[in-house]
């Protein structure tokens, strides 16, 4: 049963929010001074315009020197409407690219801070999370707020302060005229909070959604072989289908929300225009307030429209975004499943001692296992499917904390456990190679410095002359620097796998746990990656979960497990003369 990853609350997105703008404080700062600069330009042409209206209004049949003065004056205020077009164009351009080169850094930062989290998620957490929810976070989620970061920075702030400066202005340039154009906007207020209400919480549900479809998608076209061989192709539209109805119904839900917060605020956006001018003609008859006040304020009202309209989208964008960064934020929350209290290597191989492991509580999948590791041997681990094999490499590799018992290395001192390591010091000690491995989007040289990177180019080549990789390596075009992976060269399923064995080298780890490693490629590339992982294994303790049981049969030592226990444990011919599980399990094997 997959158990999502935790989602951040509103308190602690908004922490998240304030602690990103204040890590750019210099930057907000100079973006909102200078829009502010900006909105106060366009809201004084209204205002000069207003002035206009009044001096024609009072000049209206002067003749001689006061025709020349008002002619005169109206000169200049033409002139200042003309400055203040070109000073609002001017600035609001800096503003923008200043606000644009900002949200880039910040959402840069966002997104380093994510995958930083990703990268040191414990691993029993991502595989109960499942698929989905992890690719939804890092893919979708990401990509919701993206807009908002890198425009919504300026658009939003322009639309603040374009609201803040023409109510002010308003009310600065007429009193009694103001709350014609105020009060219709404190009107969509009701329905704005009613839509937060609703919008939040559903748009959080949509996200998960598509993360559960980004999972069932996902995992069907990585086992596409899987599911053609099973004929399970049905039944996963089946569950696709599901999934995107419920997507779909709450896809309808928050566009009803939409249409009735659109609806709202387009009634704020254009009662005030019609507010002014009837309370104004009313105030105007009864001598109240000039004409060229009502001009203004009328103006400003249908400045107003562009800010409400696009604050209808905006609004819209930061649910989608708010609840995106909820489940962003959401991955910084997971507690890790150990604390490394030791950088110490001993160079030993790990020791098992009572372990139980459950994925699910109360479900243990191992019971009291014990296991002791000879140093340099070569022990297989063989079982029926579901026995556990795979758990216990887990637990041997330091991935998962057992549930009870303790999986140590002899420091002398009573042995320290695996999950106490720190990353590098168990990565030292202890391996796991599995069927999956991947090859990343940039050079050679830095998918090989994944594990080590401080490895110096000589040290690179060594490590690929040790799995037998040298030779086509030495014709890429620009050998270790050539781009592979997407969009790059497109290594073979044996190059590739010979770039993870080059890995393990680098890592030079005392123990290697080997789960199937050549399982999932063809015979060819198999016998080939098999050459260079006995290359890889030269001088290590290795533990090799076998499904093949000639792998077992070269060990030094063969472990059968039988429902999470060690039942038998021997070497190969010893086990087989037992005539016991492991004498069954060969017998099995051969006839096949």
């Amino acid at each position: 049963m997959n158990r999502r990853l935790p989602v951040a609350d509103g308190a602690a997105v908004r922490r998240r929010a304030v602690e990103l703008i204040g890590e750019h404080k210099g930057a907000v700062a100079a973006v909102t001074a200078i829009q502010l600069l900006a909105a106060l330009a366009s809201v004084g042409i209204p205002r000069v315009l207003g002035s206009m209206v009044d001096l024609v209004a009072g000049a209206a049949g002067a003749e001689g020197a006061a025709a020349v003065s008002a002619a005169g004056r109206l000169q200049v205020l033409i002139a200042v409407v003309i400055a203040l077009a070109i000073g609002n164009a001017a600035l609001a351009g800096c503003g923008e690219y200043l606000a644009r080169v900002l949200g880039e850094r910040v959402f840069a930062e966002l997104r380093e801070r994510l995958v930083a989290s990703v990268m040191h998620l414990p691993l029993s957490v991502v595989e109960s999370a499942g698929t989905g929810d992890l690719l939804g976070r890092t893919g979708r989620d990401l990509e919701s707020i993206r807009n908002v970061v890198q425009r919504g920075v300026s658009q939003i702030l322009v639309i603040v302060l374009t609201l803040l400066t023409i109510v002010g202005a308003a009310v600065f340039t007429s009193p009694r005229l103001s709350p014609a154009l105020i009060l219709p906007l404190v009107a969509v207020l009701p329905a704005a909070r009613w839509y937060l209400r609703h919008a939040v919480p559903a748009y959080r549900a949509m996200n998960a959604m598509w993360a559960e479809v980004d999972g069932v998608v996902a995992e069907t076209a990585d086992q596409a072989a899987t599911v053609d061989a099973h004929g399970l192709g049905a039944r996963r539209n089946r569950i696709l289908d599901r999934a995107m109805i419920e997507v779909w119904s709450t896809e309808q839900y928050t566009l009803w929300l939409r249409v009735v917060l659109i609806t709202a605020l387009g009634l704020g956006s254009f009662a005030p225009v019609i507010a002014v001018v009837a309370w104004g003609a009313w105030l105007a008859g009864h001598g109240a307030v000039t004409l060229g006040a009502i001009t203004t304020v009328a103006l400003y009202a249908v400045q107003l429209r562009t800010p409400v309209s696009e604050m209808t989208f905006w609004i819209d964008s930061l649910q989608t975004a708010g609840a995106a960064m909820s489940r962003i934020v959401g991955v910084e929350l997971v507690a890790p499943d150990r604390e490394a209290t030791s950088g110490a290597v001993t160079g030993r191989p790990p020791r098992v001692r009572g372990v139980s492991y459950a994925y699910l509580p109360g479900r243990d999948v191992l019971h009291e296992v014990d296991l002791e590791l000879i140093p340099g041997e070569r022990l297989a681990v063989v079982g029926p499917s579901g026995s556990g094999k795979s758990t216990l490499g887990r637990m041997l590799a330091g991935i998962h904390p057992p549930t009870r018992g303790r999986v140590v290395v002899d420091d002398g001192d009573g042995g320290v456990d695996l999950t106490a390591l720190t990353e590098e010091a168990l990565h030292r000690e202890v391996a796991l190679v599995t069927q999956e491995h991947h090859v990343f989007a940039c050079s050679l040289a830095d998918n090989l410095r994944l594990a080590r990177t401080d490895a110096a180019d000589a040290e690179l080549e060594r490590a690929l002359r040790v799995v037998g990789a040298a030779e086509w390596v030495r014709g890429l075009s620009d050998g270790l620097d050539t781009r592979v992976g997407a969009g790059g060269v497109q290594l073979t399923p044996g190059q590739a796998q010979q770039v993870a064995l080059a890995r393990i080298v680098l890592m030079d780890p005392a123990t290697l746990v080997l789960d199937e490693a050549t399982s999932l490629l063809d015979p060819s590339a198999a016998r080939s990656a098999e050459r260079s992982l006995d290359a890889v294994l030269a001088g290590r303790t290795v533990v090799a979960i076998a499904h093949r049981l000639d792998t077992a049969a070269a060990a030094d030592r063969v472990a059968v497990m039988i429902d999470g226990r060690i039942v038998e444990l021997g070497p190969h011919a010893e086990l087989l003369a037992a005539d016991g599980e492991y004498a069954r399990l060969w017998r099995a094997w051969a006839a096949h």
